[in-house]
């Protein structure tokens, strides 16, 4: 059993039952409660707020947000105000978003690298409550400041962590963030490509490893039905496949199978497009990138990503019943 483990939370359950789950992870040992912003459908600061409001000691992080729609300022702002609520257990996760969804609201992400390395210098500064200076690429603010008048004036602990994809990303957050937030919808193995290239990073900033927090998103489907959990991954995993495609390509799905569900699958995909889709999905998939089964199997699947490089698993449920798999991974 990991000594660490943190719950991920997105949209398939109602907003308020979230508050209910947050606080019953706490209870259960959770160290922290991670709240998605992918589709467009529930932003992550609202979720947030509110399970930091029912809350007393675990940790809220945005599981991740991305670098392109907040203005520097409104950003850093936003982590300030969530610090208030909740003060030392917030995290920031940022993520460099991505295609089609990105394109299709209007952002271009040309040099994503840039793109966020400024993010992340300028948000540490003003969460430092530096007055910032900064003439960039993508970032131009001039004598800024966060401007608390009521309230702590302190440099607040709020560590900045970044959801990376690509090999040049993973290296750069080695050397320049707090943490990364690893992949989910990836086998094991996956895991050994990522140390390698965060390694590369750490060296530049002259860290080490054990300086680096590496959560990972893990896909978790628990049900004392083995058969039951396999297909409720499947439902997920099908439109993760049409609709996200660095996804399905880090999972290294086949081709085939990702035209097959994109044919069926609208956007939004509705339930019965979900339904026809899964069955393309094959069952070995399921096991080999998500922790799927019984809780012991569960259990199992989700060793092996901390054996190789995970500090502290973020588990995605799937299916309807969250209270048994936060209950399959309590920590008391």
């Amino acid at each position: 059993m990991t000594e660490r483990v943190a719950l991920y939370l997105q949209d398939s359950h109602d907003l308020r039952d979230g508050l209910d789950y947050a606080k019953y992870a706490e209870e259960k040992g959770f160290e922290a409660v991670w709240q998605a912003e992918s589709r467009l459908v529930r932003d992550a600061i609202v979720p947030m707020a509110a399970y930091a409001a029912v809350t007393n000691k675990i940790k809220v992080g945005s599981g991740v947000i991305n670098n392109w729609t907040r203005n520097i300022g409104l950003l850093a702002a936003t982590f300030l105000t969530l610090d208030d609520l909740a003060p030392n257990r917030i995290i920031c996760g940022l993520g460099a978003w991505w295609d089609p969804l990105a394109r299709n609201v209007g952002i271009d992400r040309k040099r994503p690298l840039t793109a966020m390395k400024e993010t992340v210098q300028i948000m540490r500064r003003l969460l430092n409550m530096e007055r910032v200076s900064f003439d960039g690429e993508f970032i131009h603010v001039k004598d800024i400041e966060l401007d608390v008048v009521h309230g702590r004036r302190e440099p607040r602990n709020v560590p900045i962590m970044i959801g990376a994809t690509g090999d040049m990303m993973m290296e750069m957050t080695g050397e320049i963030a707090d943490g990364a937030v690893l992949n989910y919808c990836v086998e094991p193995s996956y895991n050994d490509k990522a140390m390698e290239l965060l390694e590369k990073g750490l060296m530049k900033s002259g860290r080490k490893m054990e300086d680096l927090d590496r959560p990972q998103l893990i896909v978790c489907s628990v049900d004392e039905d083995h058969d039951k959990a396999i297909d409720y991954s499947k439902m997920l995993l099908c439109q993760y496949m049409a609709q996200q495609p660095h996804i399905a390509k880090a999972s290294g799905v086949s081709d085939e199978v990702v035209h097959e569900i994109q044919s069926i699958l609208g956007w939004p995909a509705t339930k019965e497009q979900i339904n026809k889709a899964k069955h393309f999905v094959p069952d070995e998939l399921v096991l080999k990138i998500t922790a799927s089964g019984t809780p012991a199997e569960a259990r199992a699947k989700v060793a092996e990503y901390t054996k190789r490089g995970c500090t502290c698993p973020i588990l995605y449920p799937v299916g309807g019943n969250f209270r048994l798999l936060i209950d399959t991974f309590a920590q008391k």
